[in-house]
């Protein structure tokens, strides 16, 4: 019999099984496939604090960042960029940079001229920025390794037990039916990614949640280069909502709306963050639906390309990999808990910002099953 039993083994499951092993629990997580395949692999593994919307989700993250800080030497998960440089190339941009800074949100964080921020990340154009945003509350790790690596860390030193190529058929603590027999706990979290038909469909069904597909590219520079930070556009300053739902913001959004017509028809900002070997994880792009097709259209591709060289100057830079992730969405809503029961817990983040917000998401959920906040020391 296990304390707790954990359905899904990405980013966010993994941080309710980091959550609970703190707290004495025996943890076994339950997951279809061999390795980690779905949206906690197929992003920037950008840890984002800066220009989360305001409130909950940007507090969320501040905790989560905090425990990647924490987690990752002892997991062997190198911090390959800490921080992130926003440029701004109009003065509606600007505008935007100042309010922000303005806010509670902007602690810590500066603006910096053209020239300062070619100090960061030495391929910027200069004149494609008046000026940027700098904060210093972002880190950057590989999560196409980081998220093995938590996994790993998870069962060698907590003792959290993985049980893979299983599929879960139904939950009814203290009774798990899988496709390999019966598992007991006395309490369950699903975390299904975007997966909303497997399990309590009827549950999830009025959160009218949806699946966005995005593009992403890996860019090799022809030759080397070291971005200290992430880079973000203008396009991210109307897209997030932590800048974007700014008052200020909304002669921004009218101009990029004009300029930049087919990037935001196509939900395009742009996000650079940079690998060990040099190369660099570009995009991204956003196209709702139920089930969205696989297919990548060159199209949109280049729509974030071409962002990407208005901001930075590489080149002869070669695409090395091209790829779609899918993660869930939902109108009126950045993450869901549902409780079917008292010992049941059912957590989606349905705005793509799993990887900076979950470790935060489960200190909040395990605090709220077990009472406690008290946690063994790494």
């Amino acid at each position: 019999m296990y304390d707790l039993a954990i359905v899904g083994a990405g980013i966010v499951g993994l941080a309710h099984a980091l959550a609970a092993a703190r707290r004495g629990k025996k943890v076994v997580v339950i997951d279809r496939d061999a390795q980690a395949n779905g949206a906690s692999i197929r992003n920037f593994g950008f840890v984002t604090v800066t220009g989360q919307g305001a409130g909950d989700c940007w507090n969320m993250a501040r905790t989560a960042r905090d425990i990647w800080a924490e987690i990752a030497p002892l997991a062997g998960i190198d911090v390959l960029q800490r921080g992130l440089v926003m440029t701004a190339r109009w003065p509606e941009s600007e505008a935007v940079i100042d309010a922000f800074l303005a806010t509670e949100m902007g602690e810590g964080c500066r603006r910096l001229t053209a020239a300062q921020a070619a100090e960061k990340v030495p391929s910027i154009r200069a004149d494609a920025v008046r000026a940027a945003l700098y904060s210093p509350h972002d880190l950057r790790v590989e999560s196409r390794t980081a998220i093995p690596k938590v996994a790993a860390f998870l069962a060698e030193r907590l003792g959290v037990e993985f049980k893979r190529q299983t599929q879960v058929l139904g939950v009814a603590p203290p009774t798990i039916e899988t496709s390999k027999g019966t598992i007991e706990a006395e309490v369950v979290i699903v975390c299904p990614g975007d997966d909303f038909t497997s399990l309590f469909p009827e549950r999830l069904a009025p959160y009218n949640v949806t699946r966005c597909k995005l593009h992403m590219l890996r860019v090799r520079p022809a030759a080397p280069v070291r971005h200290q930070t992430a880079v973000m556009s203008d396009l991210g300053l109307g897209r997030y909502l932590g800048y974007a739902e700014l008052p200020a913001a909304a002669s921004l959004k009218a101009r990029l709306d004009t300029e930049l017509k087919p990037a935001r028809e196509n939900g395009v900002h742009l996000i650079v963050t940079q690998s060990a070997d040099g190369s660099l994880v570009v995009g991204d792009s956003h196209h709702y639906a139920a089930t969205p097709d696989p297919f990548a259209p060159s199209e949109i591709d280049d729509i974030i390309l071409e962002e990407f060289d208005r901001v930075l100057d590489l080149p002869g830079r070669t695409v090395t990999e091209r790829w779609i992730g899918t993660y869930a969405s939902a109108p009126d809503r950045w993450r869901l808990t549902d409780r079917p029961a008292d010992n049941i817990r059912i957590v989606i983040v349905t705005s793509g910002t799993g990887a900076s917000t979950s470790f935060g998401i489960a200190e909040e959920t395990i605090s709220e099953l077990y009472g406690t906040s008290e946690r063994k020391r790494l």
